[in-house]
C-alpha cells in the first residue's frame, strides 16, 4: 500500500545520460524530472557532445541498459499507434520530438509534456530517455522508418528515468 501511495504522490524523477559507445560518440548528461500541477511532466536538463542541430528525444519502451542503448527496446507506445511528433494527435507516448544542440554540442532540454505520467498507462518510471544521432521527421518522413522511429538515427545515449 505504500508503495502504491508513493508512486501517486511521485513528482520528481531523475535520468543520468550515459553514452551508448564512447568511441562512436561521449554524449553525457543530467535530465530532471517534475510533475506539475496540470499533470503535465517538465523535462530540464543539459545535454553535451552532441552535433550541432535537431536530435530526436524519445521515451523507449525499457529501462535496460545492459546492452547500452540497444537494449532500451523501441519507442514506448502502449497504444501501438503511429510514431509522430510531440504535438500530433496520432503519437507514441514515448514521442517528445527534437532537441536542439548548439555550435558546442550543447543542448538546454526544456520540455514539457501532458501525455508523459508517473502513474498508470503512461507510466515512464523505469523505462528510458534516449537521445538520437539525428532529426526525428515526426512521422511525416519518406522513410519506412518514420512511422516508427521518425527516422531519427542511432542512438547515442540514454538513461534509465528513476524516482527521486
Amino acid at each position: 500500500m505504500f508503495n502504491e501511495i508513493h508512486i501517486l504522490q511521485q513528482k520528481t524523477a531523475r535520468v543520468h545520460l550515459l553514452p551508448n559507445n564512447v568511441r562512436t560518440r561521449n554524449v553525457t548528461g543530467e535530465l530532471y524530472l517534475v510533475r506539475n500541477e496540470d499533470d503535465s511532466v517538465r523535462i530540464t536538463g543539459k545535454i553535451h557532445g552532441l552535433t550541432q542541430g535537431l536530435h530526436g528525444f524519445h521515451v523507449h519502451e525499457k529501462g535496460d541498459l545492459r546492452d547500452g542503448c540497444a537494449s532500451t527496446g523501441p519507442h514506448f507506445n502502449p497504444e501501438n499507434v503511429s510514431h509522430g511528433g510531440q504535438h500530433s494527435s496520432v503519437r507514441h507516448v514515448g514521442d517528445l520530438g527534437n532537441i536542439r544542440a548548439n555550435e558546442n554540442g550543447e543542448a538546454d532540454v526544456d520540455v514539457k509534456d501532458f501525455v508523459i505520467s508517473f502513474a498508470g498507462k503512461n507510466n515512464i518510471l523505469g523505462r528510458a530517455i534516449v537521445v538520437h544521432s539525428g532529426q526525428d521527421d515526426l512521422g511525416k518522413g519518406n522513410s519506412t522508418l518514420s512511422a516508427t522511429t521518425g527516422n531519427s538515427g542511432d542512438r547515442w545515449a540514454c538513461g534509465v528515468v528513476e524516482a527521486e
